[in-house]
């Protein structure tokens, strides 16, 4: 089972699994326009892979990421994510949701309104 974990526990849970980094599913054009999170005040690495049917998400994420890692997926309110999250589970990966994603949802305000360190690209 895939575990939520919220906005606002993001920085214990990276506490707590020093091994975690942070996959980011968005578009390029969600990058670009509303921003990417930056991570390294926090001490992890981020990737940035889109998850979408014209790409090869699970060979592209093989690529970059160690399934050492505890994997933090993140897409802009939780869906896409919690798909990629899905699918990186079936390969062996540890995965957790980032529910809420960068820009929130109703139940979540989201890393960028969090406050959460980001840049627009």
């Amino acid at each position: 089972m895939i575990k939520d974990i919220r906005s606002s526990e993001i920085k214990n849970f990276i506490k707590n699994n020093p091994e975690t980094v942070l996959l980011d599913v968005r578009t390029e054009d969600e990058w670009k326009n509303i921003g990417k999170p930056d991570t390294k005040d926090l001490g992890i690495k981020s990737f940035f892979i889109t998850i979408s049917q014209d790409t090869n998400f699970i060979e592209n994420v093989k690529k970059e990421i160690d399934k050492k890692n505890q994997v933090l997926v993140m897409c802009a309110a939780g869906g896409r994510s919690m798909i990629a999250a899905n699918m990186l589970m079936q390969e062996g990966y540890k995965v957790h949701n980032l529910f809420g994603g960068f820009s929130g949802n109703n139940d979540d305000p989201g890393w960028k309104k969090l406050g959460l360190p980001f840049y627009n690209s």
